[in-house]
């Protein structure tokens, strides 16, 4: 089934954090928290302005994203658990770290 959000909502999917400590502990599945980051499945259009111009989203099915420990409605689509959430609920988009480009002398 294919699914579209409206508006200015998009579909996430949660990204499971490492079940480790940095110092090699393993955190049982009772103790973990929930993930706050996750992937845009799909985004909807955009939201409309006072003058009803559409006001295309700054997301777009791929990014990985940050959003709000409490943020989000939990739906199941397809057998998998996804987020439906507002575009404002998302912190910011997580970028790849770029290699340092050399300036060209």
């Amino acid at each position: 089934m294919k699914f579209r959000p409206l508006h200015d909502r998009v579909v996430v999917r949660r990204i499971d954090a490492e079940e480790k400590t940095r110092g090699g502990i393993i955190i049982p599945d009772t103790a973990k928290e929930k993930p706050q980051e996750g992937e845009i499945v799909a985004a909807g259009p955009g939201a409309r302005d006072e003058n009803g111009k559409l006001v295309p989203l700054d997301v777009k099915a791929g990014d990985r994203v940050l959003f709000g420990k409490w943020s989000g409605t939990e739906v199941k689509i397809d057998g998998e658990d996804l987020l439906i959430m507002k575009e404002a609920d998302i912190m910011g988009v997580l970028e790849d770290a770029a290699v340092p480009q050399k300036k060209a002398a």
